[in-house]
Protein backbone atom coordinates (compact mmCIF):
# COMPACT_ATOMS: atom_id res chain seq x y z
CA UNK A 1 0.00 0.00 0.00
CA UNK A 2 1.04 3.89 -0.24
CA UNK A 3 2.92 5.36 2.19
CA UNK A 4 4.23 8.43 2.80
CA UNK A 5 6.03 9.26 6.05
CA UNK A 6 6.97 12.55 7.34
CA UNK A 7 9.39 13.62 9.82
CA UNK A 8 11.75 16.43 11.01
CA UNK A 9 9.02 18.76 12.95
CA UNK A 10 9.69 19.87 16.12
CA UNK A 11 10.08 23.08 18.02
CA UNK A 12 12.36 26.01 17.15
CA UNK A 13 12.51 29.77 17.89
CA UNK A 14 11.70 32.25 15.31
CA UNK A 15 14.61 33.02 13.23
CA UNK A 16 15.68 29.38 13.12
CA UNK A 17 15.35 26.34 10.72
CA UNK A 18 13.95 22.50 10.29
CA UNK A 19 13.91 20.29 7.86
CA UNK A 20 11.21 17.74 7.02
CA UNK A 21 11.53 14.82 5.00
CA UNK A 22 8.47 12.72 3.57
CA UNK A 23 9.57 9.24 2.50
CA UNK A 24 7.26 7.42 -0.12
CA UNK A 25 6.48 3.62 -0.62
CA UNK A 26 4.88 1.97 -2.49
CA UNK A 27 4.55 4.24 -5.48
CA UNK A 28 6.23 4.79 -8.96
CA UNK A 29 8.13 7.82 -7.22
CA UNK A 30 9.77 9.77 -9.92
CA UNK A 31 6.13 9.72 -11.73
CA UNK A 32 4.51 11.41 -9.15
CA UNK A 33 4.68 15.77 -8.32
CA UNK A 34 5.25 16.06 -4.42
CA UNK A 35 4.03 18.57 -2.72
CA UNK A 36 3.98 20.09 0.88
CA UNK A 37 1.03 21.76 2.52
CA UNK A 38 0.44 23.30 6.12
CA UNK A 39 -2.51 23.54 8.80
CA UNK A 40 -2.64 25.56 11.15
CA UNK A 41 -5.50 25.73 14.27
CA UNK A 42 -8.52 27.09 12.79
CA UNK A 43 -7.12 27.44 9.42
CA UNK A 44 -7.80 25.59 6.23
CA UNK A 45 -4.95 23.74 4.83
CA UNK A 46 -3.16 25.34 2.19
CA UNK A 47 -0.26 24.71 -0.04
CA UNK A 48 3.39 25.55 0.51
CA UNK A 49 5.65 24.25 -2.38
CA UNK A 50 5.13 22.05 -4.66
CA UNK A 51 7.64 20.34 -6.90
CA UNK A 52 6.96 18.38 -10.51
CA UNK A 53 8.19 15.10 -11.64
CA UNK A 54 11.24 16.48 -13.60
CA UNK A 55 12.29 19.05 -10.73
CA UNK A 56 10.28 22.49 -11.69
CA UNK A 57 9.20 23.63 -8.15
CA UNK A 58 6.97 26.38 -7.06
CA UNK A 59 5.92 28.22 -3.57
CA UNK A 60 3.40 30.28 -1.93
CA UNK A 61 4.33 34.01 -1.60
CA UNK A 62 4.94 33.78 1.98
CA UNK A 63 7.62 30.84 1.68
CA UNK A 64 9.53 32.63 -1.12
CA UNK A 65 12.91 32.86 -0.34
CA UNK A 66 12.99 31.40 2.78
CA UNK A 67 11.86 27.17 2.36
CA UNK A 68 13.38 25.39 -0.78
CA UNK A 69 11.95 21.76 -1.88
CA UNK A 70 13.97 19.44 -3.46
CA UNK A 71 13.49 15.37 -3.94
CA UNK A 72 15.96 12.82 -4.01
CA UNK A 73 14.32 10.15 -6.77
CA UNK A 74 16.94 7.41 -5.92
CA UNK A 75 15.89 7.26 -1.79
CA UNK A 76 12.07 8.14 -2.88
CA UNK A 77 11.78 11.58 -0.74
CA UNK A 78 10.76 15.12 -1.01
CA UNK A 79 12.09 17.55 1.42
CA UNK A 80 11.16 20.99 2.46
CA UNK A 81 13.99 23.22 4.35
CA UNK A 82 13.10 26.29 6.38
CA UNK A 83 14.92 29.00 7.09
CA UNK A 84 14.08 32.44 8.75
CA UNK A 85 11.15 30.63 10.69
CA UNK A 86 8.21 32.91 11.64
CA UNK A 87 6.00 32.03 14.48
CA UNK A 88 3.08 32.45 11.58
CA UNK A 89 5.18 29.71 10.01
CA UNK A 90 3.52 26.85 12.79
CA UNK A 91 0.95 24.34 11.66
CA UNK A 92 0.81 20.49 11.01
CA UNK A 93 2.67 20.11 7.52
CA UNK A 94 1.65 17.45 5.01
CA UNK A 95 3.13 15.85 2.13
CA UNK A 96 1.31 14.86 -1.02
CA UNK A 97 1.99 13.51 -4.08
CA UNK A 98 -0.20 13.15 -7.28
CA UNK A 99 0.04 10.77 -9.97
CA UNK A 100 1.61 12.41 -13.50
CA UNK A 101 -0.71 10.46 -15.60
CA UNK A 102 -4.21 10.24 -15.36
CA UNK A 103 -6.03 8.90 -13.70
CA UNK A 104 -4.65 11.82 -10.99
CA UNK A 105 -4.35 9.58 -7.63
CA UNK A 106 -3.41 12.00 -4.54
CA UNK A 107 -1.71 10.09 -1.51
CA UNK A 108 -1.27 12.12 1.27
CA UNK A 109 0.89 11.70 4.53
CA UNK A 110 -0.29 11.94 8.02
CA UNK A 111 1.60 15.19 9.25
CA UNK A 112 4.40 16.87 10.89
CA UNK A 113 3.97 19.37 13.78
CA UNK A 114 6.07 22.51 13.42
CA UNK A 115 5.83 25.09 16.09
CA UNK A 116 7.86 28.24 15.72
CA UNK A 117 8.03 30.00 19.62
CA UNK A 118 10.16 31.48 21.64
Amino acid sequence: QVQLVESGGGLVQPGGSLRLSCAASGITFNSHHMGWHRQAPGKQRELVATITSVGNTNYVDSVKGRFTISRDNDMNTVYLQMNSLKPEDTAVYYCNAVRVLAPRFTYWGQGTQVTVSS
